[in-house]
């Protein structure tokens, strides 16, 4: 990743999700994008702006839940499409995100939204920031991700 931060982030998560959502919905194979794996590609962008920046994307929490990483927040907010696709938000405003912060979420998009919900799950459930933070029922921690996802930056 080749851009420099300008600052520290204070992303919204529901523009973020909402930016990989309109991303997903526009490309021409017209991927669709569940909860599931909604909840993971915003949990691949704050561990890479955390490594990459040394600043969080947004200031949500995130759970270990049974199947990997959760905003409970964004989860409550599509919960009601089940595993179904998400509808493209209608709110979704690009100029609320930096240029910096889209970059981090194009690269993100291009790595990560290839792949399935399911293959996205247990790619995480192989990763320590949620390994440990299920095992203590708890959050994953900030730190646990920064040092994670510095060791996956090329």
């Amino acid at each position: 990743m080749s851009f420099l931060p300008t600052g520290v982030f204070m992303a919204d998560v529901f523009q973020v999700a909402a930016y990989f959502l309109n991303k997903a919905n526009s490309d021409d194979a017209g991927d669709l994008i569940s909860n599931l794996k909604l909840q993971k590609l915003v949990y691949y962008a704050q561990g890479f702006a955390l490594a990459i920046f040394d600043s969080p994307l947004f200031n949500n929490a995130i759970e270990a839940w049974q199947h990997g990483p959760v905003i409970t927040e964004l989860y409550h907010r599509f919960k009601t499409f089940g595993s179904g696709a998400i509808d493209t938000p209608d709110e979704f405003d690009a100029e609320s995100l930096s240029p910096e912060e889209q970059g981090l979420l194009d690269e993100v998009y291009d790595v990560y939204g290839q792949f399935s919900a399911w293959k996205l799950r247990n790619m995480t459930h192989d990763e320590p920031p949620w390994t440990e933070a299920y095992r203590t029922g708890g959050y994953v921690n900030e730190q646990t991700m920064t040092d994670y996802f510095k060791t996956q930056l090329n």
